[in-house]
């Protein structure tokens, strides 16, 4: 389970530089403006309004797998599995506890019982 959330976590880091870095690189809606009026790159490698939808594309793709990877290391990160039965065979949690034995004779010592507060202790 170890290896899993280790490659999530990567996988949820790398889409998250990807998102952030593909937002940097897009225009704004300003810029197609000047793009109407003939300084847009038309010749280039994705056409006029080629490269916006690359680029948008593959943000909303990016943005999907952060999501989804956001949702896995939430699943992933709440699930507990069951206690171990260890190599004996009994669980820790159920295993006896045995009271504390008297230096001198060797027996177990009762606990030191807490008094109880009546409304005669309680001054007025």
């Amino acid at each position: 389970m170890f290896w899993l959330k280790t490659v999530l976590t990567a996988l949820q880091f790398l889409s998250a530089l990807g998102v952030i870095g593909l937002v940097l690189i897009q225009h704004g809606k300003g810029a197609d403006m000047g793009a109407a009026f003939g300084s847009g790159s038309s010749g280039s490698l994705f056409g006029a309004s080629g490269s916006a939808n690359f680029l948008s594309r593959t943000t909303a793709v990016l943005a999907g797998v952060f999501f989804l990877g956001t949702l896995a290391l939430t699943f992933l990160g709440s699930y507990h599995g069951t206690e171990s039965a260890g190599l004996l065979g009994s669980s820790a949690a159920t295993a006896p506890v045995q009271a504390p034995l008297s230096a001198a004779s060797g027996t177990a010592v009762s606990a030191p019982v807490a008094a109880s507060s009546s409304s005669q202790d309680v001054p007025k």
